[in-house]
């Protein structure tokens, strides 16, 4: 059986190379969004008040399910509103 040494140069290259690899990884795999968001996840993903939260409801720019209770919102439906409320900048650029 042969014995091997084990240097620091060599564990600096492999931590390298796993930090690599991990970075990889974490980049290539894309985050999973829920489909359905409870009225506190919308708040919270909007940084809204429930009674900000409750007007669009009422004006009907965001829909919901309500079940049992509880509203769900798409996750889908919010990107549409905040998508089709997209401003563009009319700013004058100045030379």
């Amino acid at each position: 059986m042969a014995v091997q040494i084990i240097t620091i140069e060599d564990l600096n290259e492999f931590r390298s190379l796993l930090l690599n690899d991990l970075k990889e990884i974490i980049q290539a795999k894309p985050q999973q969004v829920k489909q359905w968001l409870k009225s506190n996840e919308v708040r919270k993903l909007l940084n809204i008040s429930p009674g900000t939260l409750q007007n669009l409801r009422i004006n009907r720019t965001l829909s919901f399910t309500k079940i049992g209770g509880i509203m769900y919102y798409s996750y889908s439906d919010i990107e549409k509103v905040l998508n089709g409320n997209k401003q563009q900048n009319n700013a004058e650029v100045i030379r």
